[in-house]
């Protein structure tokens, strides 16, 4: 095995940042993360007329940003664990800054396609983050600190989407990816100066056959799954993409077993526990986006309805800033019930958590603050999930798969969010009424979708009991 080259290493291991100061900074990069996946969320209406280009084109700027993020995310952890964690973090910083340049500039469809994918391509920092922590804090910090840094996909995804509503309603759509260039560089200044080297990177051979194997498969599963609605579910293009996904995926899980220093390691993967919590995650990242996807376009239905609430977009955006404040703040609490009780309770209690708000909006949509009060609640209980599951990986893998087991474990959450964009795409746009020659989801489309966010949380919750007993606290497994 090889040794990987040394990480730049900051000038004095005495002279290292504390704990805190540390945590506050990985935090913030994943917040300026998650927000810039959403950034561009209202100005797609009108990306068609500004860009003139096909509505259907356009979508390109959502997707191809899903598509990168879903392939360099595993990569990503992979290559931290052998070469350095901070510098993979860096790279992925630089990456969002240089896409976000290059779409602040754009003035057609295809510059800012690529410049969406190099942002995509920037999603592995949360992750990293968590991982440089298990390396850097000592364990009785470790929980809560991965708890925040957890909670900063939630901040970053709760105000990015009114903070661009607001900037693309008083200034040019370019100010979006200033802003966000802005706040990468940011980012990158305070990763450079506060957060070291990694003590533990092996170095080793890089799976390059599994990582292309993987990469294809994950991008024709992906493409089937996010554009199937619009191709047809039948049609002879989803359905060869969903073929090749299957047939890819099997030839990639066979080399990756018979491979000595594969890309993912299955066996690993395999683990009860680890299995287990991947699922769960995959069920919590369906029920996040769940609501992340009725909310606004309920509060945004025209009054006329007698359901919807005409609010604007900003108003829409606004009124989901308390869920990413929820989970923030219930880091800390989540990590004191998974250190007195163990991780699995607080999965458990985050899993029932999040079906009961989503059973009360079932029955409370009527006024806004009955919408903030249900997101709110599905907040914490997401707030909760996610603190916890990473506790749970961690604990089941060993210290030099760190990076890559929270990557996989993150590519496997946000399958579940692209499923839950298809089907509640699908219902929205299946259960209708009509007003004023317009169709546009009904009252029962918005309760659908809420009760299967709620069936979700409920598999999640199925999944964290079955989980084997785990002593309380964190127990890094080695």
């Amino acid at each position: 095995m090889t040794q990987a080259p040394a990480e730049p290493a900051v000038k004095d291991p005495d002279s290292r940042a504390k704990p805190g100061v540390m945590v506050a900074v990985l935090a913030f990069s994943g917040i300026v993360i998650a927000s810039m996946q959403t950034l561009v969320i209202p100005v797609i209406p009108q990306l068609p007329t500004l860009l003139d280009a096909a509505p259907a084109d356009t979508a390109w700027a959502v997707t191809a940003t899903l598509l990168a993020a879903t392939i360099v995310t595993p990569i990503v952890g992979r290559l931290a664990d052998m070469y350095g964690k901070r510098r993979m973090l860096l790279g992925s910083l630089a990456l969002m800054v240089i896409g976000s340049v290059i779409a602040a500039l754009a003035t057609s469809l295809a510059p800012l396609i690529a410049a969406r994918v190099l942002q995509g391509l920037a999603s592995g920092v949360i992750p990293l983050g968590i991982s440089i922590m298990r390396d850097e804090l000592p364990k009785e910090r470790l929980g809560a600190a991965t708890a925040t840094m957890s909670s900063s996909l939630g901040v970053g995804a709760a105000f990015g989407m009114p903070a661009a509503a607001l900037i693309a309603d008083k200034a040019d759509w370019h100010v979006l990816f200033w802003t966000s260039a802005g706040l990468g560089v940011i980012a990158l200044a305070l990763v450079a100066v506060v957060i070291p080297a990694s003590k533990m990177h092996p170095g080793g051979r890089f799976d390059l056959i599994g990582a292309t194997g993987l990469s294809a498969a994950l991008v024709c599963l992906l493409l089937a799954i996010s554009k199937g609605s619009d191709w047809g579910w039948s049609s002879g293009l989803a359905l060869g993409l969903f073929s090749a996904a299957a047939v890819l995926l099997a030839a990639w899980g066979v080399f990756e077993l018979r491979t000595g220093e594969p890309m993912v390691d299955l066996r690993t993967a395999a683990r009860r526990p680890v299995l287990l919590t991947n699922l769960a995650a995959a069920a919590f990242g369906f029920a996040m986006f769940s609501i992340q996807l009725a909310l606004p376009q309920l509060l945004q239905t025209p009054e006329a309805t007698g359901y919807g609430l005409g609010k604007s977009m900003l108003v829409a955006g606004l009124a989901m800033a308390p869920q990413g404040l929820v989970m923030f703040f219930v880091a800390k609490p989540s990590a004191k019930i998974s250190a007195r009780y163990g991780a699995k309770v607080t999965l458990l209690l985050g899993a029932l958590t999040v079906a009961v708000g989503y059973v009360i909006g079932v029955f409370l949509m009527a006024e806004i603050w009955q919408l903030i009060l249900v997101s709110a609640i599905i907040g914490a209980g997401i707030g909760m999930a996610y603190g916890a599951i990473p506790t749970l990986i961690m604990g089941n893998v060993p210290a030099s798969e760190t990076a890559a087991a929270n990557s996989l474990n993150v590519l496997i959450r946000g399958f579940g969010t692209t499923i839950a964009s298809a089907i509640a795409g699908l219902i929205l746009a299946g259960v209708t009424m009509t007003l004023g020659g317009h169709e546009l989801p009904s009252q029962d489309a918005f309760r659908i979708v809420l009760g299967i966010g709620a069936a979700a949380a409920l598999v999640a919750g199925a999944l964290a009991a079955l989980l084997p007993r785990q002593k309380p606290g964190v127990h890094a497994h080695h």
